[in-house]
């Protein structure tokens, strides 16, 4: 898959009325805020230049590079700590990508990658803010506890950038991995694996029954019978979350809120500073091309 075949199998807009999911919360806010951010790395054409050079398509480009912090481990360990995709594919694609590129050169790859598609979506953007919403989120992602979160601590072993675009890239993908890993948590405590997990997502944020969710690749036959599981626990009816299907997918929400609260409240009154420049940065590269424009998209994450 090159750039071009991303953008026109993830970066179509959504025609019609949208709707929200309607779950604010502090830590809601901040992934929300940072989404954009973080993830310049996955998303941004400079960024899928960098893996290319390497000779990484797209999908291995993102899966080796969300992957470079945990090194060398074995593929399915990649795949269990990405948590919500067809492990198959994660585990696969990552073996392929480990025979073309180093992790050495992939971590690389993917700070200059960030760097230079945060400097070309922010060209007017004064450096001195950015370094202060940098200094906040870093300061939120060094409260943040490791323990339990095999890509948050991967990547909080890794040195910060010296670039300040660098280093509000690096901080808000710390934040957004720790927030990762503690809401697959919240789905093991909960006993819904990765399958469920997509399809109770998609239906929480308004997606049509397993569009969301096929996107990872999982099978129609397994999305099939993940659906038949909620129905049978009365999670699920009609294509749609009943109201206690609803309360699961909120507790969940609820419980990944609390994973990531030693974070958030290290970053106190200054959280409220932050929100409105994140958020106008999230559209400026939305605006150019390097984040999905679709609102489930950004929902959903």
């Amino acid at each position: 898959m090159d750039y071009s075949e991303a953008q026109a199998a993830f970066f179509a807009p959504r025609e019609g009325t949208t709707r929200t999911i309607g779950w604010r919360s502090p830590a809601r806010d901040l992934r929300d805020a940072i989404e954009p951010i973080a993830t310049i790395s996955f998303w941004a054409e400079p960024a899928y230049d960098a893996y290319a050079a390497l000779g990484l398509d797209f999908l291995q480009g993102y899966v080796h590079s969300r992957s470079r912090g945990l090194g060398d481990v074995e593929p399915a360990v990649a795949a269990a700590a990405f948590g919500v995709f067809e492990p198959g594919l994660i585990a696969g694609v990552l073996a392929e990508a480990r025979g073309v590129a180093s992790v050495a050169a992939v971590r690389a790859a993917a700070e200059e990658g960030a760097i230079a598609s945060l400097r070309a979506a922010l060209p007017r953007v004064d450096e001195a803010e950015v370094a202060r919403v940098a200094a906040v989120l870093r300061r939120g992602a060094d409260a943040a506890p490791t323990t339990g979160r095999a890509l948050h601590a991967g990547l909080a072993s890794l040195a910060y950038p010296d670039d300040p675009f660098g280093v509000l890239w690096h901080a808000a993908t710390l934040l957004r991995e720790h927030r990762g890993d503690g809401h697959l948590a919240a789905l093991v405590a909960a006993g819904v694996d990765g399958v469920a997990a997509n399809l109770l997502t998609e239906l929480w944020v308004g997606w049509d029954p397993f569009t969301y969710s096929a996107s990872r690749a999982w099978a129609p036959e397994t999305l099939e019978a993940a659906a038949t599981d909620l129905t049978g626990r009365g999670w699920l009816a009609d294509g749609r979350l009943t109201d206690a299907g609803l309360a699961v997918r909120e507790d969940l929400e609820a419980a990944t809120d609390r994973s990531v609260a030693l974070a958030v409240a290290a970053l106190a009154d200054d959280l409220g500073t932050i929100l409105e420049p994140l958020h106008a940065w999230g559209e400026a590269v939305t605006a150019r091309g390097w984040f999905p424009p679709d609102p489930y998209k950004r929902a959903a994450g």
